[in-house]
């Protein structure tokens, strides 16, 4: 709406008529228009970030802008994390980065155990992790579906030198050369005790109402290594919390996250001690 009204207040400015090159102008101007027009309409709604991401994947295919070279990425980390760490771990996360945020706290905090964050990974433009990059300044890597499933990123955690992935709230299935690529190198916690409540669409509340509807009297998490298949890899760690009765999918998500903050970075640590 926005660029049909400017358009149309721009038409006499070119003393053109309504004729055949009134339409074909018009036509020009709004397609010149329209990109401007969702610019400004995506800053007071937040999707400012998801369009300007969109124009430079577009730019990127379009061969007008150049990917970021590995190296001036790498520059972006802080000195602390700089240092020749033991270990290094990329987080992939899509949403709020919660997961990802109490793991990077953690080994901060355990600077004895040689390990540090690296690499932050979404496939999500507009998820929470992109801000906890920012503040903790650790390097951020967006990425899409099509480059994801054809291993181009492969290459980038290698460069890296990723020793463990951690998937945080990351709901792409991964490919089986990307695991093939990362053996026993990819771990995934679930929100619930698998094999129960587990596959895909399986995940945040979707995950808790389901556990509440088949009247389980307990839930948990489960730390797993990744496979081709959704939440079917090899158990690492499995512990439980009891579902009341009467409690909702929030309240059970509160207790569940609370096992998620306490085991997770530790079975990170145990993993690469």
């Amino acid at each position: 709406s926005l660029t049909g009204y400017v358009g149309r207040k721009l038409m006499p400015i070119f003393g053109i008529g309504p004729d055949w090159l009134w339409l074909l102008v018009y036509i020009i101007l709004i397609t010149l228009i329209w990109p401007v027009a969702v610019l400004v309409i995506s800053i007071p709604f937040g999707q400012y970030r998801f369009f300007t991401s969109y124009l430079k994947k577009i730019g990127r295919r379009m061969g007008l802008i150049k990917s970021a070279p590995i190296e001036k990425q790498k520059e972006k980390i802080t000195p602390a994390a700089a240092t020749i760490p033991v270990k290094r771990i990329a987080i992939f996360a899509s949403g709020a980065g919660t997961n990802a945020q109490n793991i990077i706290t953690y080994f901060h905090q355990k600077p004895e155990a040689g390990i540090v964050v690296s690499l932050l990974v979404s496939n999500n433009p507009m998820a929470g992790v992109l801000a906890i990059s920012e503040k903790e300044s650790i390097p951020l890597l967006v990425i899409d579906k099509e480059n994801f499933h054809t291993g181009h990123y492969i290459s980038y955690l290698k460069d890296y030198q990723i020793d463990l992935i951690v998937l945080a709230g990351f709901l792409w299935k991964v490919p089986a050369f990307f695991t093939q690529a990362f053996p026993d190198k990819i771990i995934n916690i679930h929100p619930a005790l698998l094999p129960k409540h587990g596959g895909k669409g399986m995940f945040g509340k979707n995950v808790h109402q389901a556990v509440i509807n088949n009247k389980e009297t307990e839930s948990g998490i489960t730390i797993h290594y990744v496979d081709e298949q959704y939440d079917q890899g090899k158990i690492i760690l499995q512990t439980s919390c009891p579902v009341l009765p009467g409690d909702t999918a929030e309240e059970l998500a509160r207790k569940v996250q609370e096992l998620e903050y306490k085991h997770y970075p530790e079975v990170i640590a145990k993993l690469l001690s």
